[in-house]
């Protein structure tokens, strides 16, 4: 059954029913799925905004009070302390430069208390035997460090369940090891920025809330709604027969 009959010329449009609402339908639902889209990447440009503010603003100084973790995530902060090499870790499979390398976290014992926190002191390749972990020499006595808050639970992809072993961990279980190690620790992971003398790449890239990745899909999802409008269009013109006779 057609909806309509258009003479354009020597050809016809002629669409038909369920042909055009199947295309309506689709063409809603992909700008439904572009403005979705849009909308998230808008929420994220005022996240990543938030970000460089956090950013920009004065260093925090945290001591043995524990506190809430929103209160100075991705701020600068310092403390002072002393690391626990015993209880280092090696995330595997971080990768700096095009080389494969461990991230090294150690937990640094906060002056005048017995609260912690773990310090991502940064990065050091493999070497040429998974074997044998690297040799970090550790900075000895009593530190000021410098650097980032960040969310201890975000994760990269696992190979497998249950690969950490020992001191190698695939990603980094925040609950799991503040329950090993014993000592209270600090609600966030410290992204080192001082230099400290130990050889390690501390070149931590500034936090992507992902704006650019909705911006592509909202982008993929308008092409596709047009791209069925012009489908439509065509499909549904035809030749008249009648001029052929």
């Amino acid at each position: 059954m057609h909806l309509m009959k258009l003479r354009l010329g020597k050809r016809i449009f002629a669409p038909t029913l369920w042909p055009t609402l199947a295309a309506i339908l689709f063409f809603m639902l992909t700008m439904w799925l572009g403005n979705w889209q849009s909308d998230r990447a808008e929420f994220k440009r005022g996240l990543q905004a938030e970000y460089d503010r956090a950013a920009e603003a004065p260093v925090i100084h945290v001591g043995n009070t524990r506190f809430d973790r929103s209160q100075v995530l991705h701020r600068r902060i310092e403390v002072t302390g002393i690391f626990d090499d015993a209880h280092t870790v090696f995330l595997d499979n971080r990768v700096h430069g095009g080389v494969a390398g461990y991230h090294v976290l150690t937990p640094m014992k906060l002056t005048g208390g017995k609260v912690g926190i773990l310090v991502n002191r940064g990065w050091v390749a493999t070497g040429r035997s998974r074997a044998q972990l690297p040799n970090v020499p550790v900075p000895q006595g009593p530190l000021r460090i410098v650097g980032m808050a960040a969310n201890p639970d975000s994760r990269y992809i696992e190979l497998a369940s249950g690969t950490s072993q020992g001191r190698v961990w695939q990603n980094l279980d925040f609950a799991r090891y503040q329950a090993l190690y014993g000592v209270p620790l600090q609600p966030v992971l410290l992204l080192q920025a001082t230099d400290t003398g130990d050889g390690l790449a501390r070149d931590w890239p500034r936090p992507d809330s992902g704006v650019s990745m909705h911006t592509s899909y909202a982008f993929q999802w308008y092409s596709l709604s047009t791209t069925l409008v012009v489908l439509w269009l065509v499909l549904n013109v035809k030749r008249h027969h009648g001029d052929d006779q």
